[in-house]
């Protein structure tokens, strides 16, 4: 039940989260490919030769694809409706360097990459066009706010080369 603002009544609980991303595919093979070799995500399983559930770490799934309405199909024509983007969260730099790294071996073209303030951003799309986002989020603690102590997101570009730094870094830390 919404107020007369629109808002609801009481929030949802702080705990609840976006479980997995179900996305229709034209080419289930080929969005496996680019979901399992370009990002790294597992197969956990198949659903005959119509759908594939994947995870990372051993989930029953983070991304399900599948080609139940959409086998040859195409993608949304652009200023229709639709899924902007589904953002992957990385659990440090580190690891967002890494997967950077992943996408240009596979040659996946990257679309943009953005630094919020609160977190650092990679955009790029899946086989059919689909919109993703990978990003690891910056300690709170490192958060931009106005002097009154509003969030104040920010929107600059996101140095790619010094990101890949980070795992000559590590590199050269696990040298010495």
């Amino acid at each position: 039940m919404a107020t007369t603002s629109g808002q609801p009544q009481s929030p949802i609980h702080p705990q609840a989260r976006i479980g997995h991303v179900h996305l229709k595919v034209a080419d289930l093979e080929q969005a496996i490919r680019f979901y399992r070799d370009a990002l790294g995500f597992e197969v956990m399983q198949y659903y005959g030769g119509q759908a594939a559930f994947l995870s990372a770490g051993g989930y029953h799934h983070h991304i399900g694809l599948n080609t139940w309405e959409s086998r040859g199909g195409s993608p949304p024509l652009p200023g229709s409706t639709g899924l902007y983007h589904a953002a992957i969260l990385y659990p440090n730099r580190t690891e967002l360097a890494r997967a950077l790294k992943r996408l240009l071996d596979h040659g996946v073209p990257i679309d943009g990459a953005s630094d919020h303030g609160v977190s650092e951003a990679i955009y790029l799309r899946d086989p059919d066009g689909n919109g993703l986002e990978i990003y690891r989020d910056r300690d709170p603690a490192e958060w931009p706010c106005d002097p009154d102590g509003t969030l104040s997101m920010t929107l600059a570009p996101l140095d790619l080369e010094a990101l890949l730094q980070e795992l000559e870094d590590e590199a050269g830390s696990a040298r010495r």
